[in-house]
């Protein structure tokens, strides 16, 4: 006995429908064609053919139509699976997934941000308004917390070897010492020290929130520079106020060293005084001026450069901070080495009219 249905194309939940027994099975178009089918393993081949096709099924009682075998719409099943097959995927390139990690970006952006600050200078792009800003920011308004750490300094230096130079009979040369450690080390160092903690983590905030905030890029809309509105006035006056209050720091740290001395080991300010003026060449004085201005150059442009570059948000803002004022900390630290050993190489002789 021969079974036909109906195959109707459906967009609701499919039937899965097992007709009666043995057919042969066949469909005509146009749609809804006419399946006739005998035999239970072609039924239920067939109703899973119409699951997968989202088809419904009804059984009708006409048997007059054209028939075709299920070996037919088997093939058209398997060259279905064939086209809807996924692709091959492609062979990845050698580093396609790679990419350089944040501190490579921006120590590139070091000496290209830097080199374009040198530029804007030697053209005479410099925004003077803004400079004379900044300047009163890293000058006068930092020139307090410089002062209290050199006195302090110069003080715990003063009690570390000035004991022990007293037991060696060395009182006249206790002057030269200080004034040599102030001028070529202590007073460079630790005002830029001051400076980076001080000012590198604000110029690092402030261009990092104006970055992530997208400040940088209306200026450019406007028709501004970033690197001559922003960065060059920051570069230009950290180099210029750090010769002065390394300046100030080594004249208050002398003279705190030199007043602890007479207060508390009965050491003569007048015999320290005389001490430092044998010691001290003009050198001496131009090299830590030198190393001030190099030390400022370090620490405003690793900060804007870090500032520049900042990404995340608040989040990134602060990493920015951070890692921007320890950046300079090793840049200054790693300048002042090589200065260093450039401006004071071979054995000394300052302190023979000291003895």
């Amino acid at each position: 006995m021969m079974q036909t249905c109906c195959i109707h194309q459906s967009f609701c939940s499919p039937y899965r429908i097992l007709p009666r027994s043995d057919a042969l099975i066949g469909i005509k178009p146009p749609e809804p064609c006419k399946v006739a089918f005998t035999g239970k393993s072609q039924a239920l081949r067939l109703s899973n053919l119409l699951w997968q096709r989202r088809l419904y099924v009804s059984l009708n009682a006409n048997d007059g139509h054209p028939h075709t075998s299920m070996s037919m719409l088997e093939e058209e099943e398997e060259t279905s699976t064939e086209n809807n097959a996924a692709p091959t995927p492609e062979a990845e390139l050698p580093f396609s997934k790679w990419s350089p990690s944040k501190y490579i970006w921006r120590g590139l952006s070091v000496p290209i941000i830097a080199g374009q600050v040198v530029l804007r200078i030697l053209k005479g792009k410099i925004h003077w308004r803004n400079t004379l800003q900044q300047l009163e920011r890293t000058g006068p308004k930092s020139l307090g917390v410089c002062l209290l750490t050199s006195t302090f300094v110069g003080m715990a230096f003063t009690i570390q070897f000035v004991r022990e130079f007293t037991r060696l009979g060395l009182n006249r040369s206790i002057g030269g010492v200080l004034a040599l450690a102030f001028s070529r080390e202590l007073s460079p160092v630790i005002t830029s020290i001051v400076v980076a903690g001080r000012m590198g983590s604000a110029f690092a905030a402030e261009l990092g929130t104006m970055q992530v905030s997208e400040q940088t890029d209306t200026l450019r809309v406007l028709g501004a520079d970033p690197i001559d509105y922003l960065i060059t006035p920051r570069v230009i006056a950290s180099c210029l106020a750090l010769p002065f209050l390394t300046l100030m720091c080594f004249t208050v740290g002398m003279a705190s060293s030199a007043l602890l001395s007479d207060a508390v080991y009965g050491i003569s300010i007048n015999i320290i005084m005389d001490s430092a003026h044998r010691a001290l060449r003009p050198w001496d004085i131009v090299s830590a001026m030198i190393k001030s201005q190099v030390f400022g150059a370090i620490i405003s442009v690793i900060s804007c450069s870090w500032g520049v570059t900042t990404t995340g948000g608040a989040k990134g803002v602060g990493e920015s901070t951070t890692s921007a004022v320890v950046m300079s900390l090793v840049g200054i630290f790693i300048a002042d080495f090589v200065l260093s050993s450039f401006f004071f190489q071979g054995a000394g002789d300052s302190l023979k009219n000291c003895v």
